[in-house]
């Protein structure tokens, strides 16, 4: 009997002691956050994330650019299992989301820098923009290449499309009401003529204007006795007070006669002098497109009597009388005082335009060089460069607020547009390698300089 009671006592302290070791365990188990109210602690859904965006990154992730479209990490569940046990998130979490990333999801392209010289050319029969034939009004019947013998005009069927770029389709009213009580001026050479032109057909559709005022006058535009044709052109569309003008100065550089009584007199070309007409009506402008470049010859400065000057006299400089350096002084003189102009004119735009490349094949243009060919694009239609061909006007322009208008790449692809040996007043076995048809490639320049306004 003794023996059952001790027996049974024994069993019983046995039983409490396994209960006490019971409770002992869930306690420990509970300190270490294993349990908890799933229903209270429910943690957001798990979304794979960037590693670049936690303090835990796999080594060889450098930056964000390796995971540009991940979305920011979810705090939710790494919050709460802090506040059950004050531990890091788990490594694996992170990890798992690097291999996902690694090994299933390519990363996206990085996206293209707009740049409008960079893209090609596509064909497009809703080209050209305006009639050759019925923009008579505007154009030199010498560049409208619809006027002569050529038959084929292919060329008037491409529109150049950026890579990375918005350009949206020219559309003359709306970019007339755009242009609403501005005065857009075209400043530069025989190709900067072209260009405005080209703009005058393109926003009247080729087509007459009674309503149109020449205005020239406004601006000094007369016929000089003995001149064949005034310094420059000026029109206004009263509708919208839009003035539309370009000024003739192939140097961009002023010039001053020596002798102004003088009718054989030479002429000082101020290197580093804007043109008295920038000079005078830059606060009427509110954008500014210049150009300068094929004019830079000897020949040029003989036939025409210029004499180079710097600081208001002969320019006894060796290294800035070479013509190439000549004509660098020149555009980096005048971008700067524009540039120092901007401030006091916000309202104006300015834009200096690269050169428009020359197609002479086999000779230059007094020995027989020629642009006969009549195959759009036979040498590629796209371009791709991360700097301008025209290397000497994208470095005047750095550093400054002047924008560069560079079409000179994608231009070169179009040696068929040329006028050739079609121009009406062509010299017998010399080719117009130099300007271009119209409608044709200065419609593209002016495209893109809508879309960059």
């Amino acid at each position: 009997m003794r023996l059952g009671s001790i027996n049974g006592l024994q069993f019983k302290q046995l039983k409490l002691v396994i209960l006490a070791f019971f409770m002992l365990f869930l306690l420990w188990k509970w300190e270490k956050g294993t349990y908890y109210d799933s229903g209270i602690l429910q943690p957001d859904p798990l979304v794979l994330t960037n590693p670049a965006n936690s303090k835990f990154v796999d080594q060889h992730t450098s930056s964000e650019d390796d995971f540009p479209n991940a979305d920011p990490l979810p705090q939710s569940v790494v919050k709460v299992e802090k506040q059950i046990t004050g531990a890091p998130p788990p490594l694996a979490m992170v990890g798992y989301s690097v291999d996902v990333a690694d090994e299933n999801v390519a990363p996206p392209p990085k996206k293209k820098e707009c740049n409008y010289r960079n893209g090609k050319w596509v064909s497009d029969n809703r080209r050209p923009l305006y009639s050759g034939f019925g923009c008579k009004e505007w154009l030199s019947e010498s560049w409208s290449c619809r006027l002569t013998q050529r038959t084929d005009f292919a060329y008037e069927k491409f529109r150049w499309q950026p890579e990375a770029c918005e350009m949206p389709e020219f559309e003359a009213s709306q970019f007339l009401r755009r242009m609403q009580d501005k005065t857009i001026a075209y400043v530069g050479d025989s190709l900067g003529r072209q260009m405005f032109q080209s703009m005058m057909c393109m926003v009247t559709g080729g087509k007459q204007k009674p309503a149109v005022e020449d205005v020239g006058a406004e601006y000094g535009f007369v016929l000089a006795p003995g001149a064949k044709r005034p310094d420059g052109w000026a029109y206004r569309f009263p509708r919208t007070n839009t003035t539309i003008l370009y000024h003739w100065s192939s140097t961009l550089c002023d010039l001053e006669p020596l002798n102004p009584s003088d009718h054989a007199t030479s002429y000082a070309m101020h290197l580093d002098r804007p043109p008295a007409f920038l000079k005078d009506n830059l606060h009427r402008f509110h954008v500014l497109i210049l150009n300068t470049g094929h004019h830079w010859n000897r020949g040029k400065l003989r036939a025409n009597k210029w004499e180079m000057y710097v600081n208001g006299a002969p320019n006894n400089n060796r290294n800035i009388a070479v013509i190439w350096k000549a004509k660098n002084f020149t555009i980096h003189s005048v971008i700067k005082w524009l540039d120092a102009q901007l401030p006091h004119h916000p309202q104006l735009k300015v834009f200096y335009r690269s050169i428009s490349p020359r197609h002479f094949f086999n000779g230059d243009w007094n020995t027989g060089g020629r642009c006969d060919n009549t195959n759009p694009l036979a040498k590629g239609s796209g371009i791709h460069l991360n700097h301008s061909e025209d290397a000497d006007a994208e470095g005047a322009v750095r550093g400054t607020r002047i924008k560069l208008l560079d079409v000179t790449a994608l231009s070169r692809l179009r040696d068929e547009g040329h006028i050739s040996r079609y121009s009406i007043k062509a010299t017998q076995g010399v080719q117009d390698c130099l300007h271009w048809c119209l409608p044709g490639v200065p419609d593209t320049w002016n495209e893109i300089l809508a879309a960059q306004l």
